[in-house]
Protein backbone atom coordinates (compact mmCIF):
# COMPACT_ATOMS: atom_id res chain seq x y z
CA UNK A 1 0.00 0.00 0.00
CA UNK A 2 1.35 3.27 -0.94
CA UNK A 3 0.38 6.83 0.65
CA UNK A 4 0.66 10.05 -1.16
CA UNK A 5 1.75 11.90 1.62
CA UNK A 6 3.71 9.39 3.59
CA UNK A 7 2.88 10.15 7.20
CA UNK A 8 5.61 10.13 9.60
CA UNK A 9 5.24 7.38 12.47
CA UNK A 10 7.64 7.85 15.70
CA UNK A 11 8.72 4.41 16.99
CA UNK A 12 10.08 4.91 20.69
CA UNK A 13 11.01 1.19 21.40
CA UNK A 14 14.48 0.34 23.45
CA UNK A 15 14.56 -3.24 22.34
CA UNK A 16 16.57 -2.95 18.88
CA UNK A 17 15.30 -6.30 17.15
CA UNK A 18 11.46 -5.25 17.81
CA UNK A 19 11.94 -1.58 16.47
CA UNK A 20 13.53 -2.73 13.35
CA UNK A 21 10.99 -5.11 13.00
CA UNK A 22 8.01 -2.12 13.28
CA UNK A 23 10.08 0.32 11.41
CA UNK A 24 10.54 -2.26 8.15
CA UNK A 25 6.53 -3.32 8.15
CA UNK A 26 5.36 0.91 8.45
CA UNK A 27 7.62 1.72 5.46
CA UNK A 28 6.97 -1.68 3.15
CA UNK A 29 2.57 -0.04 4.66
CA UNK A 30 3.98 3.35 3.10
CA UNK A 31 4.94 5.00 6.50
CA UNK A 32 7.69 7.18 6.65
CA UNK A 33 9.35 5.80 9.85
CA UNK A 34 11.88 7.61 12.93
CA UNK A 35 12.87 5.17 15.81
CA UNK A 36 14.24 6.82 18.85
CA UNK A 37 15.51 3.91 21.86
CA UNK A 38 15.48 6.00 24.46
CA UNK A 39 12.55 8.80 26.60
CA UNK A 40 15.14 11.64 25.87
CA UNK A 41 15.68 11.03 22.29
CA UNK A 42 11.72 10.18 21.85
CA UNK A 43 10.97 13.59 23.22
CA UNK A 44 13.18 15.39 21.35
CA UNK A 45 11.67 13.75 18.30
CA UNK A 46 8.23 14.42 18.74
CA UNK A 47 9.25 18.21 18.85
CA UNK A 48 11.53 18.10 15.98
CA UNK A 49 9.72 16.16 13.58
CA UNK A 50 5.65 16.25 14.50
CA UNK A 51 4.41 13.21 13.64
CA UNK A 52 1.71 11.81 12.57
CA UNK A 53 1.86 8.79 14.91
CA UNK A 54 3.13 8.07 18.05
CA UNK A 55 4.50 4.49 19.11
CA UNK A 56 5.47 3.72 22.58
CA UNK A 57 6.48 0.60 24.52
CA UNK A 58 5.33 0.88 27.88
CA UNK A 59 8.65 -0.74 29.24
CA UNK A 60 11.23 1.67 28.29
CA UNK A 61 14.72 0.78 29.17
CA UNK A 62 14.87 1.65 33.02
CA UNK A 63 12.09 4.59 32.02
CA UNK A 64 7.90 4.71 32.01
CA UNK A 65 6.78 4.69 28.68
CA UNK A 66 3.53 6.18 29.85
CA UNK A 67 5.57 8.65 31.56
CA UNK A 68 6.95 9.66 28.31
CA UNK A 69 3.26 9.96 27.30
CA UNK A 70 2.27 12.47 30.04
CA UNK A 71 5.13 14.42 29.16
CA UNK A 72 4.88 14.67 25.27
CA UNK A 73 0.69 15.70 25.95
CA UNK A 74 2.54 18.24 27.98
CA UNK A 75 4.09 19.62 25.46
CA UNK A 76 0.76 20.18 23.51
CA UNK A 77 0.87 17.30 21.05
CA UNK A 78 -2.08 16.08 19.92
CA UNK A 79 -1.10 13.52 17.35
CA UNK A 80 -2.62 10.13 18.08
CA UNK A 81 -0.33 7.88 20.60
CA UNK A 82 -0.47 3.80 20.86
CA UNK A 83 1.41 2.10 23.61
CA UNK A 84 2.54 -1.58 23.21
CA UNK A 85 1.56 -3.71 26.69
CA UNK A 86 2.50 -6.88 27.49
CA UNK A 87 -0.15 -7.17 30.13
CA UNK A 88 -3.81 -6.40 29.25
CA UNK A 89 -5.96 -5.89 32.73
CA UNK A 90 -8.30 -2.83 33.57
CA UNK A 91 -5.48 -1.00 35.51
CA UNK A 92 -2.96 -1.20 32.35
CA UNK A 93 -5.69 -0.06 30.11
CA UNK A 94 -6.67 3.03 32.05
CA UNK A 95 -3.16 4.05 33.02
CA UNK A 96 -2.34 3.68 29.64
CA UNK A 97 -5.42 5.99 28.81
CA UNK A 98 -4.84 8.40 31.90
CA UNK A 99 -1.14 8.81 30.53
CA UNK A 100 -2.58 10.37 27.71
CA UNK A 101 -2.68 7.58 25.12
CA UNK A 102 -5.27 7.00 22.26
CA UNK A 103 -4.83 3.12 22.28
CA UNK A 104 -2.72 0.31 23.38
CA UNK A 105 -1.30 -2.87 21.50
CA UNK A 106 -0.87 -6.17 22.96
CA UNK A 107 2.23 -7.78 22.26
CA UNK A 108 3.25 -10.63 20.69
CA UNK A 109 3.42 -7.81 18.05
CA UNK A 110 1.90 -9.30 15.09
CA UNK A 111 2.48 -6.92 11.98
CA UNK A 112 -0.99 -7.34 10.61
CA UNK A 113 -3.06 -6.04 13.44
CA UNK A 114 -0.47 -3.49 14.11
CA UNK A 115 -0.57 -2.24 10.82
CA UNK A 116 -4.36 -2.48 10.94
CA UNK A 117 -4.81 -0.28 14.07
CA UNK A 118 -1.99 2.48 12.64
CA UNK A 119 -4.21 2.70 9.85
CA UNK A 120 -7.41 3.75 11.55
CA UNK A 121 -5.67 6.45 13.41
CA UNK A 122 -4.09 7.84 9.90
CA UNK A 123 -7.01 7.61 8.00
CA UNK A 124 -7.80 10.92 6.27
CA UNK A 125 -10.71 13.48 7.33
CA UNK A 126 -13.25 13.31 4.35
CA UNK A 127 -14.74 16.94 5.47
CA UNK A 128 -12.00 19.10 6.73
CA UNK A 129 -14.70 22.17 6.48
CA UNK A 130 -16.92 20.64 8.68
CA UNK A 131 -18.34 22.11 12.09
CA UNK A 132 -20.46 20.89 15.18
CA UNK A 133 -22.09 22.94 17.47
CA UNK A 134 -24.02 22.69 20.39
CA UNK A 135 -24.89 26.28 22.19
CA UNK A 136 -21.32 27.56 23.14
CA UNK A 137 -19.76 24.71 21.86
CA UNK A 138 -17.94 24.59 18.56
CA UNK A 139 -16.03 21.25 17.37
CA UNK A 140 -14.13 21.87 14.15
CA UNK A 141 -12.89 18.76 12.35
CA UNK A 142 -10.26 20.60 10.42
CA UNK A 143 -7.90 21.16 13.66
CA UNK A 144 -9.73 18.32 16.14
CA UNK A 145 -10.49 21.17 18.69
CA UNK A 146 -13.33 22.50 20.92
CA UNK A 147 -13.95 26.13 20.84
CA UNK A 148 -15.56 27.25 24.01
CA UNK A 149 -17.10 30.73 23.88
CA UNK A 150 -13.71 31.97 21.90
CA UNK A 151 -11.45 29.59 23.59
CA UNK A 152 -10.04 26.98 21.90
CA UNK A 153 -9.23 23.72 23.31
CA UNK A 154 -6.66 21.00 22.82
CA UNK A 155 -8.11 17.25 22.30
CA UNK A 156 -6.29 13.95 21.92
CA UNK A 157 -7.35 12.03 19.24
CA UNK A 158 -10.32 9.75 21.23
CA UNK A 159 -11.23 12.59 23.23
CA UNK A 160 -12.14 14.46 19.81
CA UNK A 161 -13.79 11.39 18.33
CA UNK A 162 -15.90 10.87 21.76
CA UNK A 163 -17.31 14.43 21.60
CA UNK A 164 -17.52 14.47 17.80
CA UNK A 165 -19.69 11.27 18.81
CA UNK A 166 -21.88 13.22 21.22
CA UNK A 167 -22.12 16.09 19.05
CA UNK A 168 -23.56 14.50 16.05
CA UNK A 169 -26.51 13.18 18.18
CA UNK A 170 -27.26 15.86 20.32
CA UNK A 171 -29.97 15.44 23.61
CA UNK A 172 -29.59 11.51 22.59
CA UNK A 173 -28.79 8.78 25.09
CA UNK A 174 -25.83 6.65 23.78
CA UNK A 175 -25.42 3.94 25.66
CA UNK A 176 -21.93 2.47 26.45
CA UNK A 177 -21.85 -0.25 23.71
CA UNK A 178 -23.18 2.49 21.22
CA UNK A 179 -20.21 4.69 21.95
CA UNK A 180 -17.42 2.08 22.04
CA UNK A 181 -18.45 0.66 18.73
CA UNK A 182 -18.35 4.00 17.28
CA UNK A 183 -15.77 5.77 18.69
CA UNK A 184 -13.29 2.64 19.40
CA UNK A 185 -14.52 0.27 17.05
CA UNK A 186 -13.97 -2.54 19.05
CA UNK A 187 -15.21 -4.05 22.43
CA UNK A 188 -13.44 -3.23 25.77
CA UNK A 189 -14.45 -6.71 26.89
CA UNK A 190 -17.33 -4.74 28.83
CA UNK A 191 -15.48 -4.18 31.91
CA UNK A 192 -13.12 -1.46 30.90
CA UNK A 193 -14.64 1.92 32.46
CA UNK A 194 -12.68 3.58 29.45
CA UNK A 195 -15.77 5.73 28.32
CA UNK A 196 -15.65 7.05 31.79
CA UNK A 197 -11.81 8.11 31.92
CA UNK A 198 -12.31 10.23 28.98
CA UNK A 199 -15.40 11.60 29.92
CA UNK A 200 -14.31 12.42 32.53
CA UNK A 201 -11.33 14.40 30.53
CA UNK A 202 -13.63 15.78 28.37
CA UNK A 203 -15.39 17.81 31.07
CA UNK A 204 -12.65 19.06 32.89
CA UNK A 205 -11.67 20.55 29.59
CA UNK A 206 -14.89 21.49 28.21
CA UNK A 207 -17.15 22.46 30.98
CA UNK A 208 -16.18 25.73 33.12
CA UNK A 209 -16.11 25.40 36.80
CA UNK A 210 -19.47 26.43 38.20
CA UNK A 211 -21.92 26.33 34.80
CA UNK A 212 -24.19 23.31 34.03
CA UNK A 213 -23.12 19.93 33.12
CA UNK A 214 -22.88 19.24 29.15
CA UNK A 215 -22.37 15.38 29.23
CA UNK A 216 -24.80 13.96 31.56
CA UNK A 217 -24.62 9.94 32.86
CA UNK A 218 -27.50 8.08 32.36
CA UNK A 219 -26.95 5.55 34.83
CA UNK A 220 -27.14 2.12 33.75
CA UNK A 221 -27.41 3.28 30.36
CA UNK A 222 -24.59 5.54 29.45
CA UNK A 223 -24.50 9.33 28.29
CA UNK A 224 -26.38 12.37 26.38
CA UNK A 225 -25.11 15.65 25.45
CA UNK A 226 -27.85 18.42 26.13
CA UNK A 227 -28.02 21.68 28.40
CA UNK A 228 -30.98 21.13 30.48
Amino acid sequence: MTLTHNPCVLVIESDDSLANQLSFDLKEAGYETVIAHDASSGMQYSRDREPALIVIDRMLSGESGLSLCKNIRGTGMRSPVLVLMARDTVDDRVACLEAGADDYFLKPYRAEDFLNLVRLYLKPDVDTSEQLRFGDLVLDIATRRAILNGRAIDLTMKEFELLKFLMEHPREVLTREQILENVWGYDFMGESNVIEVYIRYLRLKIEDEGQKRLIQTVRGVGYVLRDS
